[in-house]
């Protein structure tokens, strides 16, 4: 499993032009499974997401300009949204191989657990849609942009 991490002031999903989901300041958040991806990875991620931390503690001058708190702690908003192509291989050629990707059925279940289990954990969690042509628009904060790896 990978995401890609990034610390955003803004942003949206739409799909055929209707907002899908949206956050304020907080993660956009893009997420790749991998064939072995289980919900117990699954979870792992998302617990390592919603605890990184990313962003500048305002409040203790002593610590200006460290990045010392999560999105939990600055009450940020989590966008989850479903990427299969973070899981190309890209080492050969000049086209992409999917094969490191889930197939579409299983990587939806899984996604969809995923998504479940992240709002058990954090109430400003919002997604895209699965498997649709998204347009993703956002504001990056920084900025700030991270790969996580999960197995």
């Amino acid at each position: 499993m990978k995401a890609l991490i990034q610390r955003v002031k803004q942003a949206s999903v739409e799909v055929d032009g209707q907002s899908v989901g949206a956050i304020e300041q907080g993660i956009l958040t893009y997420i790749g499974l991998g064939p072995d991806d289980d919900l117990h990875t699954a979870k792992r991620m998302i617990d390592k997401i919603l605890t990184y931390r990313i962003f500048e503690n305002e409040s203790d001058p002593a610590k200006a300009g460290k990045l010392d708190q999560n999105v939990q702690q600055v009450g940020g908003g989590l966008l989850l949204v479903s990427q299969f192509t973070l899981m190309a291989k890209t080492d050969k050629g000049r086209r992409p191989d999917f094969g490191g990707a889930m197939g579409p059925e299983a990587a939806k279940s899984l996604f969809t657990e995923l998504v479940a289990y992240a709002k058990t954990q954090y109430p400003k969690v919002s997604t895209g849609e699965f498997g649709a042509n998204m347009q993703v628009m956002s504001i990056n904060d920084g900025p700030l942009n991270f790969n996580l790896k999960m197995s």
